[in-house]
């Protein structure tokens, strides 16, 4: 088993983590003791997440399932701040990538479980 630091999946959410942080340095209090702060527990449920589904054979499927969830409200939250004029386009394309990233590898660990699943019941 690959310890959870090690994975790029929680590399990535981990650096979303970072830029999360650094972009709310700025904010007004009426956007950071609220939407922001709902982000940013987001994502540290997120990263919860994967290390538990990293360390739990028997619920890992259900926790990458509630990562990918997760993923899409932080998507919701970050389209919300763009038009709320709250972050720069700049700071807006970066997250999307980074959450887009996060994705596709949530996706594909999922999907590599599932395939291992039924071949072991083949």
């Amino acid at each position: 088993m690959v310890t959870y630091n090690n994975l790029p999946v929680y590399k990535t959410s981990y650096d979303l983590l970072l830029i999360i942080f650094d972009i709310t340095k700025t904010f007004e209090k009426q956007y950071k003791y609220t939407l922001w702060d709902k982000i940013k527990n987001e994502i540290i449920d997120l990263i919860t997440s994967i290390y538990r589904a990293n360390n739990s054979f028997e619920n890992r499927l259900q926790n990458i399932k509630k990562s990918r969830e997760q993923i899409e409200v932080l998507r919701l939250y970050i389209r919300l701040c763009k038009d709320l004029k709250l972050i720069k386009l700049e700071n807006f394309v970066d997250l999307s990538e980074k959450i887009e990233s996060l994705s596709k590898q949530l996706f594909a660990w999922e999907n590599s479980i599932k395939v291992k699943k039924e071949t072991k019941f083949l």
